[in-house]
């Protein structure tokens, strides 16, 4: 690798988050504590990132948007995890992916229900949420609110643009 080149990025477990119906996402506090770990329906966009929605006055959306790292637990809250880089995005490409893959994924989406949309993300009554992961948790971390979360510091290059 030359001198100045980022290593590659970790990648969750593609495995598990094939087989999951969920992830379990929690994010940290201004004291640094971690949040609950609360359950939320994903998709996974082609370069690996995990794609969520949320509504823009969770305390989820609020602290993403502070810049909050996110703690993710594939499937179980138990399950494999990392440390990710959260930013909500208004990018077409994710509202996209959300708006097509969450009905092929979650029955409840195809019947209708908690389906996003292309004019609920317009109407500001849902956000995008776009996690990168950063790296692995270290064995046996487990999801317990109001303790010290486990988090790395985001690498040097490694914040975009929200878009």
């Amino acid at each position: 690798m030359t001198q100045g080149a980022l290593a590659p990025a970790f990648q969750p477990d593609r495995d598990s988050l094939a087989k999951a119906n969920v992830i379990y996402v929690a994010t940290v506090r201004k004291d640094g504590n971690q949040s609950k770990a609360a359950p939320v329906w994903f998709t996974v966009a082609p370069d690996h990132a995990v794609l969520i929605q949320s509504a823009p006055a969770t305390w989820k959306a609020r602290r993403i948007r502070r810049g909050s790292a996110v703690i993710v637990w594939i499937g179980r809250r138990n399950g494999p995890a990392f440390v990710g880089k959260a930013q909500i995005t208004d990018d077409a490409e994710v509202l996209s992916r959300i708006i097509d893959e969450y009905p092929r994924r979650y029955l409840l989406a195809w019947l209708g229900f908690h389906r996003p949309t292309r004019a609920m993300f317009d109407q500001g009554r849902i956000v995008a949420i776009r996690i990168t992961a950063l790296s692995e948790l270290p064995e046996g971390f487990v999801s317990r609110c109001g303790m010290p979360a486990y988090v790395v510091a985001v690498p040097a290059g490694a914040a975009s643009s929200p878009h």
